[in-house]
């Protein structure tokens, strides 16, 4: 397992795991975004602990401020953005029975990646 890890859009930390949760630290840079994406195995609670984040469940659009938190239920189409000018920080844990990075599937990807 690795600890850190860069992407296309900033990168992510593992800050623990358990049998059923996955504890992340998410480092999203100015205009970018993960891709629409849904999970078979696990939901998603996330915090945002700076900057400012949209997030789109299904086909609601929220906008999400420091302190301010929600929750991607199993197989919802989600999405994270950073819609501020400065870093976005947000404390991601997931719970559920397949916590796998692989458990993911792509409809959007600004960054062209496969599902």
């Amino acid at each position: 397992m690795k600890n850190f890890v860069n992407k296309r859009w900033g990168s992510y930390e593992v800050i623990n795991e358990g049998k059923k949760y996955t504890v992340k630290k998410l480092i999203v840079d100015p205009n970018g975004q993960l891709s629409l994406q849904s999970h078979e195995g696990r939901s998603e609670h996330w915090l945002v602990a700076e900057g400012k984040a949209e997030v789109i469940i299904n086909d609601e659009t929220y906008n999400l401020n420091e302190n301010q938190h929600i929750f991607i239920p199993q197989g919802a189409k989600h999405r994270l953005a950073n819609i501020g000018n400065q870093t976005l920080v947000v404390v991601e844990m997931w719970f559920g029975d397949n916590l796998d990075e692989n458990d993911i599937k792509r409809y959007e990807d600004m960054y062209n990646r496969d599902s």
